[in-house]
């Protein structure tokens, strides 16, 4: 089969300037797409701001015969968020690509994390998602044509001590995902999230040093630029990490149906039925969940 391109194709990656975002700019410029590289060029908490990353990826990608621009805005801000799309319709007219990859951290136990903590890593990673999302809908609406690609995490996916608001943030991109791919289907807009699992800032103090060297932001990549292609599926998150592929699927169980009057003894008295794995399903929508509940109703 032939190897997969992106020539003719522009793409915008946030949180760019280092890391995973810096990986997926290379390797979509090295198979020729044109790509803006945002980075607010902030610290790990969010802090400062400096162009200079990336700017630095923009001269790595020039160097190497690819065409990128940078942009230092912040997923945050509105203003910014369309500024850095108007780069890329003014530099090429037109945008297929939406790497929603900016993220970052303020890790503390729930008792211990202030409010303004959580909401500043809820802002950034879901907002910013969506706000990057809804700035390229329309254009991608009118082309008939899209690749957006969402983050989350295992910690989104599973949990993790310590990050009750990187976990929020980032299951809430899981959910904005399964809506979007319903209602870009139709102009063939594919959506789907990455959960990385890989050496980086986020990460270099959470894994021993011989484990880190193993889990190179390379290695994610591969996968994330297939979500990115015309081949792309929609609806999928895509587990990763140390060259290793994954899909991670929500299923629910058959249940069981209590009567027109539950009570809550009825509920425990039926538990094991009700959380029998035997036939359970992974709905590719909330309507088919619902159309199990209405033919338990019945008393199917």
């Amino acid at each position: 089969m032939a190897d997969i391109r992106f020539d003719g194709q522009v793409a915008i990656v946030t949180g760019a300037g280092g890391g995973l975002g810096r990986a997926y700019a290379l390797e979509l410029a090295k198979r020729g797409a044109k790509v803006v590289v945002n980075d607010l060029g902030g610290s790990m908490d969010g802090a400062g701001g400096s162009s200079d990353a990336a700017g630095k990826v923009v001269a790595e990608i020039v160097a190497a015969g690819g065409t990128a621009i940078a942009n230092g805005s912040s997923v945050t801000d509105d203003a910014g968020v369309a500024r850095m799309v108007q780069d890329a319709m003014d530099a090429w007219g037109r945008i297929d690509i939406l790497i929603a990859n900016a993220g970052v951290l303020r890790d503390k136990s729930f008792s211990k994390m202030d409010v303004p903590d959580f909401q500043f890593v809820i802002d950034v990673h879901l907002m910013g998602t969506a706000k990057c999302a809804k700035a390229v809908w329309e254009i991608m609406k009118a082309q008939n044509y899209g690749r957006i690609v969402g983050v989350t995490s295992p910690t989104g996916l599973y949990g993790n001590f310590g990050q009750a608001n990187y976990g929020a943030a980032k299951a809430g991109i899981v959910g904005l995902m399964l809506t979007l791919k319903i209602e870009g289907a139709k102009n063939n807009i594919h959506v789907n999230v990455i959960s990385p699992v890989a050496a980086t800032r986020m990460t270099e103090n959470l894994m021993p040093a011989d484990m880190l060297t193993k889990l190179g932001p390379a290695m994610i990549a591969p996968g994330v630029l297939f979500l990115c292609s015309e081949d792309a599926p929609t609806g999928t998150i895509l587990t990763a990490g140390g060259g290793a592929f994954a899909v991670a699927r929500l299923h629910e169980t058959e249940g069981a149906w209590l009567g027109d009057a539950p009570s809550v003894e009825n509920v425990r008295d039926h538990w094991a039925v009700i959380t029998d794995t035997a036939g359970e399903v992974a709905y590719a929508g909330g309507g088919e969940q619902m159309a199990k509940f209405f033919r338990k109703m019945g008393g199917g």
